[in-house]
């Protein structure tokens, strides 16, 4: 294959550059950001999907994210593109704070509590729970007998809280960043066209010189 890698990247490899790529979160922030800016679209679309994708992260959705945050982009009329790569600013580095503010801020509109140790095991839970899932399927397929009690319990303690308790603070997060992204956005578009408009002016003018010459020189 053209395209295949000279070295194959090796799960543990993959798995470490996931959690910290190479060149660190701030030069992966920083492409991410290069890349949403060049975005051929009005900033206030570009800025409805930023927004799409960064409410998406505060869901319980692991796995689904992409595909939450296109939904919440064409209902929105947002730049698909850009709430994909928004979904970037949920990542390793800020999961775990996304879901204990969710799940506390879930526990106290529902009047529950947030038993001990939810923090700790939050992304155990989530493993957990898929593992259930995935037993209970293969025994509904082979006939045996299901137990949907953890997967209960995830539900009670984990997924229903974290839904509704992410909302609030989604719709804050995401609303921020959409009012700042709009101006810089704007702002990068009007320079980049002005730098776009300055080359080819140049360009013009260099070949109007040229033809100048020519016609000097045939004289």
């Amino acid at each position: 294959m053209v395209f295949k890698r000279r070295d194959p990247k090796t799960f543990f490899r993959a798995l470490q550059e996931f959690i910290w790529p190479r060149g660190g979160w701030s030069r992966a922030f920083q492409y991410v950001n290069h890349r949403v800016r060049r975005l051929p679209d009005t900033p206030e679309k570009i800025a409805r999907g930023i927004w799409a994708g960064v409410f998406t992260t505060f869901t319980p959705f692991y796995g689904l994210h992409f595909f939450v945050a296109m939904f919440f982009a064409t209902i929105m009329r947002g730049n698909i593109i850009a709430s994909l790569m928004a979904t970037f600013f949920g990542n390793p580095l800020t999961y775990v704070p996304i879901g204990i503010v969710s799940l506390q801020t879930g526990h106290w509109l529902l009047g529950s509590e947030m038993k001990e140790g939810t923090e700790r095991s939050f992304g155990g839970k989530f493993v957990d729970a898929g593992g259930d899932l995935w037993q209970n399927l293969k025994h509904v397929i082979l006939g045996e007998p299901r137990d949907w009690t953890a997967l209960a319990r995830f539900y009670d303690e984990i997924f229903f809280p974290y839904l509704v308790g992410g909302i609030i603070p989604g719709v804050i997060v995401a609303t921020v960043c959409y009012y700042l992204s709009v101006p810089v956005i704007r702002a990068y578009q009007k320079r980049r066209k002005g730098a776009i408009k300055a080359k080819f002016e140049a360009l013009k003018a260099k070949a109007a010189a040229k033809s100048i010459d020519r016609k000097k020189k045939a004289d």
